[in-house]
């Protein structure tokens, strides 16, 4: 393999971020993973007894996690890679769902992976070397009716990723936006919350929806170990890509969106260029 490294990945319990956590162990890497009880850190450092810590932390709790990180660089060593995998899909209708589920759904896949690279960043920046990817989703490229506050979520760490890749390349650290399509994990099953129903108007959009996802879910065409060597792929490449879609799928959704895109563009260009001047 390529030189042995220290992975800290939010999330390991489940999903891409224990098929990860494997991987990279599998292949001689070190693996720091957050875990959200005392079961399930111990679920996880029994992965190898020598090279997976793992380390009770909800990245919601955002008074705590510079903490973490220093005690894991003091005690542990240097951390060359953050993976922020922790998240979840928020399922509802946008006027069905109240705006405290939309802060929810923003406080783990914005505000905690953002709180994570600022505790990662003056390590990484002193030492001029460093990886953070970050895990989206072609959700953050491509919408859908029924997951509003999840896209938005996902928009917003595209977003965010693709500018401080720009900020921090100066002193060596890369950022990756790693936008997996559909995947059998638990994203659509027990990871997801979903907002009651209430609103009868939006049935004949919103239920065939609903009954596609739950028929597809764990039959989805991406394998998490494939996702995970993928990642492990970019991880060791000596300049590392912004975004990196994962999925035959997302390939072709977002390809999609781009050239729609692109024609929508077109055709109102003389009501943009009427502007200037």
């Amino acid at each position: 393999m390529a030189s042995r490294k220290t992975l800290l990945i939010t999330g390991v319990s489940s999903g891409f971020g224990r098929a990860l956590a494997q991987e990279a162990l599998a292949v001689g890497h070190q693996v720091i993973g957050t875990v959200r009880s005392a079961q399930a850190k111990r679920e996880f450092e029994s992965l190898s007894t020598q090279r997976a810590s793992g380390r009770v932390l909800d990245v919601t709790d955002f008074d705590a996690i510079d903490g973490v990180v220093a005690e894991i660089e003091s005690n542990v060593g240097s951390i060359d890679v953050l993976v922020n995998n922790a998240g979840y899909g928020h399922e509802g209708i946008m006027e069905e769902s109240p705006l405290s589920a939309m802060r929810q759904q923003f406080d783990v896949n914005v505000f905690g992976a953002v709180a994570m690279m600022k505790a990662v960043l003056p390590f990484m920046r002193e030492r001029r070397r460093g990886h953070i990817l970050n895990i989206t989703s072609m959700g953050g490229y491509i919408t859908m009716p029924g997951i509003t506050y999840y896209c938005g979520s996902k928009f917003a760490l595209e977003g965010i990723s693709e500018a401080l890749g720009k900020e921090v390349k100066p002193f060596g650290i890369a950022v990756t936006a790693v936008a997996p399509g559909s995947f059998r994990t638990d994203w659509a099953g027990r990871s997801m919350t979903r907002t009651p129903r209430s609103i009868s108007d939006y049935d004949d959009l919103f239920d065939p929806i609903r009954k596609a996802r739950d028929e597809k879910s764990g039959k989805q065409l991406g394998d998490p170990r494939k996702a995970a060597r993928a990642m492990l792929a970019a991880i060791a490449a000596v300049h590392p890509p912004a975004h990196l879609l994962l999925g035959s799928d997302a390939l072709g959704l977002v390809r999609d969106k781009w050239s729609a895109l692109n024609d929508e563009i077109g055709a109102w260009e003389a009501t943009t260029v009427s502007t200037d001047g």
